[in-house]
């Protein structure tokens, strides 16, 4: 546990093995980073921040499995939990009943962007919403651009908890200048009780240095929609490794966000994800 006594969950990071023969990846796509980002690498960065868990999001390179992320979990079951990649494909809907079952696995994680987008409006996605529901399933999303269509899914699914990932920025958001728009979308979603928000990857969407303050009344904004318990700092460290150190990821919140409380960073860098993910 970190030194103020704070429980720090960083609530997204990747995991990836080196690429070999059982374990292809996906034609055309590109890892984050150079190297692998392995079991290895990631605790020893844990513990010298002060990160005491990490929910894992595996990557979309290796395609849709989750095998190494339950390495990581089974090995260290009090570190790592799982919100696991699945095919949306209504096929799938029968390994959700018992999805619980596997190592540190909590929910879903699904990206609905460029071509994946088309998911939502042709209705490929529309059999997970139940089954995740049916199921207790959380769900993270990204869709960045698609998230007016989340309100009637929510509507739609109260007791499906949905989780709108980065706040759904990307670095193309911020490099238009559109970053203020897209928060006016995912702040609309806070009347949905069973919607909360990542104010995550916060430096990869910053045009300055540490602390990265033209951040800050972004977060403020999700912060001020959602509150404490349904907002979740994490970092999704892989995606902008050489901008700021894990610590100062940290930092950036309990240090420099001067409108949170002592109790809104309690919920904030920890509790409300453990919370909303039933991690005990």
């Amino acid at each position: 546990m970190a030194v103020s006594g704070r429980t720090i969950v960083d609530a997204q990071a990747h995991l990836w093995k080196a690429e070999s023969d059982d374990w292809k990846w996906v034609p055309g796509r590109k890892p984050q980073l150079p190297e692998p980002f392995t079991i290895e690498k990631l605790l020893p960065l844990m513990d010298e921040a002060g990160v005491d868990r990490v929910v894992i999001v595996p990557p979309s390179w290796p395609g849709d499995r989750n095998d190494y992320a339950i390495e990581a979990a089974r090995r260290y079951p009090n570190r790592f939990a799982i919100m696991g990649r699945i095919p949306l494909d209504p096929a799938s809907a029968a390994l959700l009943p018992k999805w619980k079952e596997q190592p540190g696995m909590k929910g879903l994680r699904f990206t609905f962007m460029r071509e994946q987008a088309a998911l939502l409006t042709g209705g490929s996605a529309d059999w997970v919403w139940p089954a995740a529901e049916k199921a207790g399933l959380p769900v993270m999303f990204f869709a960045p651009g698609n998230i007016p269509k989340f309100s009637v899914i929510a509507e739609r699914h109260p007791a499906l908890p949905l989780i709108i990932d980065h706040m759904s920025l990307t670095a193309e958001i911020a490099a238009e200048g559109r970053i203020a728009a897209a928060i006016d979308e995912v702040v609309k979603l806070a009347k949905h009780p069973n919607v909360s928000v990542k104010v995550s990857s916060a430096p990869n969407f910053s045009r300055e240095a540490y602390p990265f303050r033209d951040m800050t009344e972004h977060i403020e904004r999700c912060f001020d929609a959602f509150g404490p318990r349904r907002c979740y700092w994490g970092t999704d460290l892989t995606n902008s490794m050489p901008k700021a150190t894990y610590r100062q990821r940290i930092t950036q919140f309990t240090e420099e966000l001067k409108f949170l409380s002592e109790e809104d960073k309690d919920w904030v860098m920890g509790k409300a994800i453990l919370a909303r993910l039933d991690w005990a």
